[in-house]
């Protein structure tokens, strides 16, 4: 089994070009089912539909959210289709087994002044620089952290204020560095030469590094953005997605396009993009105060003013 398993991981990363990081997620998950197998004392050749059901219902009961799952019963019934496929089973258990619907949550994002205090960053040494250039590019491309973090110096294009990116699937796409972003990397740079002259470490490709000189991990940036987020004294939850969901927030929110949005952020499907169109809620409630009949007041002259004030993203009662 562990042959087929190793095998079946292979193909997800060969073949369907799946990500490090959900490999290793549907090793997790399958290594938990595998577990759970042996203390029910179940017979691995034997297990059926009623078992398949049987561990879904186990993983709601100790509380998983549904995308953990959705994406476990994923990884089951790709690994038992893969053991079909070799002769090793002649049925899937999780033939029958669906997934579960999921309420989709709007994401956390930072308003324009909230993201402008979390940028503001001073000093002039390599951490701060390096901190602050994490930050800019993290909200001016919209990139996932694992895309930050994989950035090498050849990747960057000075000239037309663009980097390229290594996303999902391996698809590589271009994003763009608006002024205080590209700023951000012009200054970082020389400091970033000098530190790695110091550590003997010239050959090093990655564009963000560790204090070692070395790649920084995305755990690593992950940290970093904790720490100047709880300098900026935002009541808000921030991770490093949080400045990709601000990214797609803001540029719909001026204006953009969803299908432009859609690529810049490298999805695959409109769909997912289209969670973002909650950026329309301040436009929405202008709209809605001007056109309902007790949204809208009287001014002294008679003429219809919106009892909301829409400035941007800041919109105020």
């Amino acid at each position: 089994m562990k042959r087929e398993l190793d095998r079946y991981l292979a193909y997800l990363s060969s073949v369907r070009n799946l990500s490090p990081s959900t490999i290793r997620a549907y090793r997790a998950d399958l290594h938990a089912f595998f577990d759970w197998v042996s203390r029910e004392g179940l017979a691995f050749e034997q297990l059926a539909l009623r078992d398949a059901r049987a561990y879904v219902a186990h993983l709601t009961r100790n509380n998983a959210a549904g995308t953990s799952v959705n994406r476990a019963v994923s990884a089951l019934k790709g690994f038992f289709r893969h053991l079909v496929r070799v002769g090793a089973r002649e049925s899937s258990p999780f033939d029958g087994v669906r997934s579960q619907a999921n309420r989709r949550r709007l994401p956390e994002f930072l308003f324009e002044e909230e993201m402008r205090r979390v940028l503001e960053i001073d000093g002039s040494g390599f951490v701060d620089l390096r901190d602050r250039m994490l930050l800019e590019v993290l909200y001016s491309a919209g990139v996932r952290i694992s895309e930050c973090v994989g950035i090498n110096v050849t990747d960057l294009n000075l000239v037309r204020g663009s980097a390229v990116v290594h996303g999902k699937g391996r698809k590589d796409r271009t994003v763009f560095l608006g002024g205080p972003a590209l700023t951000a990397v012009k200054e970082y740079l020389p400091m970033r030469e000098a530190f790695l002259r110091r550590k003997g470490a010239q050959q090093e490709q990655a564009l963000l590094l560790n204090t070692r000189g070395g790649r920084l991990s995305a755990r690593g940036a992950a940290e970093i953005v904790h720490k100047r987020v709880e300098r900026a004294e935002t009541d808000k939850h921030v991770t490093p997605h949080t400045f990709r969901h601000s990214f797609a927030t803001h540029v719909l929110e001026h204006g953009a396009d969803i299908r432009v949005v859609q690529e810049l952020l490298g999805h695959s499907s409109l769909s997912t993009t289209q969670i973002y169109t909650h950026m329309g809620l301040g436009a929405l409630r202008e709209i809605y105060a001007l056109a309902h009949p007790h949204g809208t007041r009287r001014t002294k002259n008679g003429n219809k003013e919106a009892v909301w004030e829409h400035k941007g993203t800041n919109a105020k009662k």
